[in-house]
C-alpha cells in the first residue's frame, strides 16, 4: 500500500469503521491531512480534443508527436503527455503500414552535406490513375535542408524530361555540385551524361540494389506516397500534378521535420548558417568564397530548345 491514493483510501476506512479523528487515522497510514482533503480539480478536455481532432483531420497520416508540434504553433501549449493522453483516448493513433522485412547486410554511412545545394537526389515513385494508366513522379531534394525541390508528373518521363526539369530549376535555384541517383536508364544515358558534364555537375550512382545508400530521397518517397499518394485518386495527369505540387509546397512550408530540430524544410534553409541558401552555382559564388562562372556549351545535338 504505496500509493497516495490507497492510502488516503484506508485512512477514511480506519476513521469511518473505528471513529477515530481524521488527523489521527492520517498519522497512522502516513498520510498529510493537507493531501487527505485535496480534491482534484480536472480541466475540460473539450477544447484540446477539438484542436487535436481539427489537426488529425486535416494531416490524416500525422501521429502524436507531430500534432503536438502543430499545437505549440497554433499557441496551445498544454503538456505534451497531457496531450497524447487524450490522443489515445479518442482513439486517433494512425495504423503504420508495415513494409516486409529482408535481411540487411553492412550499414553505409549516408552522405551528410553540409550546405544547401551541394548535393541533390533524384529518384522516381510510380502510382496509378483513376482509369488504370500507369504514371511517373520524379522526386528531387536538396539533401541538406530536406527540401522538396520538384515533383515532375508525367506518363512518361525520359532522360530528356529529367534534363528540362533540372533546367528550369537552374533559372530560380542554380544547380547542385552533385546528383545522387540510382541507375535507372533516364539517369544513365547519354544525353544527361553530356548535360551533366556541360553544367559542371557530378553524377553519383548508387551500387545496384542499394537504395539505402540513397537513403534521403527514399525517405521522402515513403511520405510522399503515404500522405499524399495514398490520399488522392488521380482521375488525370492535370490533377496529379496539381495536388502534388500543393504537397510539395505544403511539405517544405508546414511539415516540422524531426532530423532539422522540429523545423519545417524553409525555415531550417533560412537559419542555415554559411553558405547562400541558393547555393549560387551559376552567377554566384560558392560556399568557400569562389567565384563561379556560366557552365561549359552545351555539347552539339542536345540543345535546350530540343527540350522545350
Amino acid at each position: 500500500m504505496v500509493r497516495p491514493t490507497a492510502r488516503r483510501e484506508a485512512a477514511t476506512w480506519a476513521k469511518d469503521e473505528h471513529e477515530i479523528s481524521i488527523r489521527r487515522s492520517c498519522r497512522l497510514f502516513g498520510v498529510r491531512t493537507s493531501s487527505y482533503y485535496y480534491r482534484r480539480h480536472g480541466r475540460e478536455d473539450g477544447p484540446l480534443l477539438e484542436a487535436i481532432r481539427a489537426v488529425a483531420r486535416e494531416r490524416r497520416r500525422w501521429g502524436c508527436p507531430r500534432i503536438t508540434d502543430r499545437l505549440r504553433r497554433m499557441g496551445i501549449q498544454d503538456n505534451h503527455k497531457r496531450i497524447e493522453r487524450i490522443y489515445r483516448q479518442a482513439g486517433l493513433q494512425v495504423r503504420r503500414r508495415h513494409r516486409k522485412r529482408t535481411a540487411r547486410g553492412e550499414r553505409e554511412p549516408l552522405v551528410k552535406p553540409t550546405g544547401a545545394n551541394q548535393v541533390w537526389a533524384m529518384d522516381f515513385v510510380s502510382d496509378q490513375l483513376a482509369d488504370g494508366r500507369r504514371i511517373r513522379f520524379l522526386n528531387i531534394q536538396d539533401i541538406y535542408s530536406r527540401e522538396c525541390l520538384r515533383i515532375e508528373v508525367g506518363r512518361s518521363l525520359p532522360g530528356l524530361r529529367v534534363i528540362r526539369a533540372l533546367e528550369e530549376l537552374r533559372e530560380t535555384r542554380g544547380l547542385p555540385k552533385r546528383l545522387m541517383t540510382d541507375n535507372g536508364p533516364e539517369f544513365t544515358c547519354r544525353a544527361m551524361d553530356q548535360w551533366a558534364h556541360a553544367r559542371d555537375v557530378q553524377l553519383q550512382f548508387i551500387e545496384p540494389g542499394r537504395p539505402m545508400q540513397n537513403g534521403y530521397i527514399e525517405s521522402f518517397n515513403g511520405k510522399f506516397r503515404d500522405e499524399c499518394l495514398n490520399q488522392h485518386w488521380f482521375r488525370d495527369v492535370d490533377e496529379a500534378q496539381r495536388l502534388t505540387e500543393e504537397y510539395r509546397k505544403d511539405y517544405n512550408q508546414q511539415r516540422p521535420h524531426s532530423a532539422l530540430g522540429n523545423l519545417t524544410p524553409e525555415e531550417f534553409a533560412r537559419r542555415a548558417a554559411g553558405a547562400d541558401p541558393h547555393g549560387g552555382r551559376e552567377g554566384g559564388e560558392s560556399p568557400e568564397g569562389i567565384p563561379l562562372v556560366e557552365g561549359k556549351p552545351m555539347p552539339v545535338g542536345l540543345s535546350l530548345e530540343v527540350l522545350q
